[in-house]
């Protein structure tokens, strides 16, 4: 199959800093699932790894973590998925990544694709909506109101509280928004430095 790497770190200047090649087709182990990668997207982690390659690597690194596409094969314990299902995920940096035409990924950390998004839209979704989700429900202890419906106090208590969201316009920011407003049920006040 072919993939883009990483030989070493070398700035986006130098016409050499992907490198293009070959690389045999995994094949799929456990509970691992071998994914036709149909769209990929750009976080800064993949700078950051690029970053930290000062030392040239044997076989080129593929970067690349957030992605959607469709399940050829399953590995022998696989219980949540089937070849042909389409998905998305935030891959694993302890892993090859996306930009392959293929890759192996780990079904617990693999959702079914929203059938109302494109492969391009749900690729664009996974790191970002994980932070904001932490963000919101880990980190500040926001209440899911979605969840809690039984609960009309929970419901009522959220409905008076607000959040200051600075950098609204960003990836994680932008869907803290949606998240805080609908699945908490807050007011949000965002702050961005474009419109």
């Amino acid at each position: 199959m072919k993939a883009i790497g990483v030989q070493h770190y070398r700035p986006t200047t130098d016409p050499h800093c992907f490198e293009l090649f070959e690389v045999d087709i995994p094949e799929p182990q456990g509970r691992e699932l071998l994914v036709r990668v149909r769209a990929v997207g750009v976080n800064p982690v993949d700078i950051k790894l690029r970053s930290s390659l000062t030392r040239p690597q044997e076989i080129p690194r593929i970067l690349g973590w957030d992605a959607a596409g469709i399940v050829e094969a399953i590995g022998p314990t696989t219980t949540l998925f089937q070849a042909g299902d389409e998905v998305y995920y935030a891959g694993s940096i302890t892993r090859p990544g996306c930009n392959a035409e293929y890759q192996l990924v780990d079904e617990r950390i693999v959702g079914h694709k929203p059938r109302s998004l494109t492969f391009e839209q749900a690729a664009a979704l996974p790191l970002t909506s994980i932070t904001a989700w932490e963000a919101l429900f880990e980190q500040l202890q926001l209440e899911p109101s979605q969840l809690q419906e039984q609960n009309s106090e929970q419901l009522a208590k959220n409905r008076d509280r607000w959040l200051l969201l600075i950098n609204g316009a960003g990836g994680v920011g932008s869907i803290a928004i949606q998240l805080a407003k609908q699945v908490a049920g807050i007011k949000v006040i965002a702050t961005a430095s474009r419109p």
